[in-house]
């Protein structure tokens, strides 16, 4: 099964990616995942990755399109595979497109996590992180038993400096301006499959399974 999941910042994607990939057993590729790897291998489109990367530069298209190519490629693949932050425009999606019809295969879902804005901002700008172990929290939604402090390892909990409300409305902002037209791209395909991302954490995973499954 090949599925590609959507939604704007702090509609929980890694939280239902994790879920999605444990259900069906199909690798999770994310495209820092797929430059990681491609860089470690050394690989020539890694190495030229690469460059950009330690220059500070952003990577252009052709080489984050041919990271993602050769990424599913992969032999743990073959099963299928859960795509998230690629594509994010609809020149990628074109591309991606021609990737897959090259490798025979073709996208089966794409499932959006529908969540309204101010509670996108809410969630963000109310997010905590462990600076030792990474765990996230919530102020309001998951907050740790003491505050500030990680119930894990007992590590500070720190807010990233991004996730204020200046910085969130600008992702927010681009995100809709260049990543959701890709909705009606696919939705004219057949492709689309909106949930419900304002519920429960647990009732969204199911939503998204059952949907899978059926």
């Amino acid at each position: 099964m090949n599925i590609l999941i959507m939604g704007p910042p702090g509609a929980g994607k890694g939280t239902q990616a994790d879920v999605i990939v444990n259900e069906f057993g199909i690798p999770h590729i994310s495209t820092g995942d797929a430059f990681r790897l491609a860089i470690k291998l050394g690989t020539p489109i890694g190495v030229k990755a690469k460059e950009y990367i330690d220059r500070g530069e952003l990577v252009p298209d052709d080489v984050t399109i041919g990271i993602v190519e050769e990424r599913l490629q992969q032999p743990d693949c073959e099963k299928g595979f859960l795509l998230d932050g690629f594509p994010r425009t609809l020149a990628q999606a074109g591309a991606l497109d021609e990737i897959l019809g090259r490798l025979d295969t073709k996208l089966d879902h794409v499932v959006d996590l529908k969540v309204d804005r101010d509670r996108l901002m809410a969630r963000i700008t109310g997010r905590r992180i462990c600076k030792t172990c990474g765990a996230t929290y919530h102020v309001v939604f998951n907050p740790s038993k003491v505050e500030g402090i990680c119930d894990k390892d007992g590590g500070e909990l720190y807010q990233r400096s991004d996730d204020n409300e200046e910085s969130v409305g600008k992702r927010l902002d681009e995100y809709s301006n260049k990543t959701a037209p890709l909705l009606t791209f696919y939705e004219n395909k057949g492709l689309l499959r909106q949930i419900d991302g304002e519920q429960d954490i647990d009732v969204v995973s199911k939503d998204i399974v059952s949907l899978l499954r059926g």
